[in-house]
């Protein structure tokens, strides 16, 4: 049971570096420090949207429009946070 607890808690830091990631790179790419020209930045840009489309667009249908400000990766992160804290209350390791 540890185990699985174990390889739950590794696929959420994983799923947390991705936000993170695209956080970040949307950030670059508003600033045009990031060009969408450039193969690689294009590649990883539209690899994490894949990845993350699934989680945001649910949540994007609850919020309400901010005015170009998209508040889904935020919600995606307090999620994480909630289910660590769920997790480490309910099973004591951590």
């Amino acid at each position: 049971m540890i185990s699985l607890i174990q390889i739950l808690l590794l696929v959420l830091n994983v799923v947390w570096f991705f936000v993170i990631a695209h956080v970040i790179m949307s950030w670059l790419i508003s600033f045009q420090v990031l060009n969408l020209h450039q193969q690689f930045v294009a590649q990883v840009w539209y690899g994490l949207n894949r990845l993350l489309e699934p989680l945001y667009t649910p949540i994007r249908k609850i919020l309400p429009p901010m005015g170009g400000i998209d508040l889904a990766p935020l919600a995606v992160l307090l999620a994480i946070i909630a289910i660590r804290i769920v997790i480490s209350n309910n099973f004591g390791i951590y």
